[in-house]
């Protein structure tokens, strides 16, 4: 029902900046909230950052002050932008928004994942 164009990762040196986007697609009414999370080998998935369609945004305190979550209703996308990267920052970014897609209540829907990796 809902499909996602995610894309922007890649390796970096610590100290420098990457972008991640992530489009959704399909039968989509609205969304409510979009957000990124992060999963890294053997630990668990950890919220980056949500963005509701109200303004408000959520940081993991390890990332406040470095990333900025942002969206683009008409296109229903959200970016990442992610700075002073650091290699505790490597992992697999997943997009995941909350959304009303016809047919069916508000749900939960994730993306496949872009890896980020932060070495020198």
């Amino acid at each position: 029902q809902v499909q996602f164009v995610e894309s922007g990762g890649g390796l970096v040196q610590p100290g420098g900046s990457l972008r991640l986007s992530c489009a959704a697609s399909g039968s989509i009414f609205s969304i409510d909230v979009m957000g990124w999370y992060r999963q890294a080998p053997g630990k668990q998935r950890e919220l980056v950052a949500m963005l509701d369609s109200g303004g408000s945004t959520n940081y993991a305190d390890s990332v406040k002050g470095r990333f900025a979550i942002s969206r683009d209703d008409a296109k229903n996308t959200v970016y990442l932008q992610m700075n002073s990267l650091k290699p505790e920052d490597t992992a697999a970014y997943l997009c995941n928004i909350i959304a009303r897609v016809r047919g069916s209540p508000l749900t939960n829907y994730w993306g496949q994942g872009t890896q980020v990796t932060v070495s020198s």
